[in-house]
């Protein structure tokens, strides 16, 4: 029981999950910081509790967005798995489900956009797959949602600014586990664009 509590202490620390903003359609905006997720000393069941508690009541009522910023998520150290996110997806109330509107996801790696691409519907269904919105720069979130009503941090434009100045990562696409320093980016896309779901299986842990 010492272990949970601390775990939760720990998610409240490291504020990962924050409801904050609005997108450009009014819908409040669940924030998540996937560099931050302690993937490796955070159980899937301690997560789910937290989740239960403190963020689902607080969606269930309203629609409302996502913008995960998978900026340095590194398979080793802070993603817990396909296998474990499929099972926090199925554990969301059918009221939260319904409510959220759309998925921004920042600065996607290839190789998770080809993962995606092949299974985010067997995964995950056409409910959530057909909300994903790929944001391969910061400028393009604006697009989508208020600029001054949400924090974003400063390693997210710090890799916007390493995509600025080494374009051949863009055109290549090595995704934030390759071993490249500071180097997370994806291939700059339209948000919208078919050309956009593309994704692999090294995105498993």
């Amino acid at each position: 029981m010492a272990s949970q509590i601390s775990e939760s202490d720990l998610l409240h620390k490291l504020d990962i999950f924050k409801i904050q903003g609005k997108d450009k359609r009014g819908h409040k905006i669940l924030r998540i910081t996937g560099k931050s997720f302690p993937a490796r000393f955070l159980s899937v069941d301690v997560l789910k509790e937290y989740l239960d508690e403190y963020i689902f009541p607080r969606l269930s009522k309203k629609p409302f967005s996502v913008l995960y910023m998978h900026t340095g998520v590194q398979r080793t150290d802070n993603f817990p798995g396909i296998s474990a996110l499929r099972s926090i997806y199925d554990a969301i109330p059918v009221t939260v489900k319904d409510n959220l509107q759309s998925v921004y996801f920042l600065h996607p790696g290839l190789q998770c956009r080809l993962f995606l691409a092949t299974f985010g519907r067997l995964f995950f269904g056409d409910g959530l797959y057909g909300k994903l919105r790929y944001l391969s720069r910061v400028d393009y979130l604006w697009e989508h949602i208020r600029r001054n009503e949400i924090e974003v941090p400063d390693f997210v434009y710090d890799h916007d600014e390493d995509m600025e100045y080494r374009p051949m990562m863009m055109e290549y696409g090595w995704d934030s586990d390759d071993p490249h320093p500071r180097v997370y980016a994806a291939p700059a896309v339209a948000v919208d664009s078919p050309s956009a779901s593309i994704y692999s299986m090294r995105c498993i842990s």
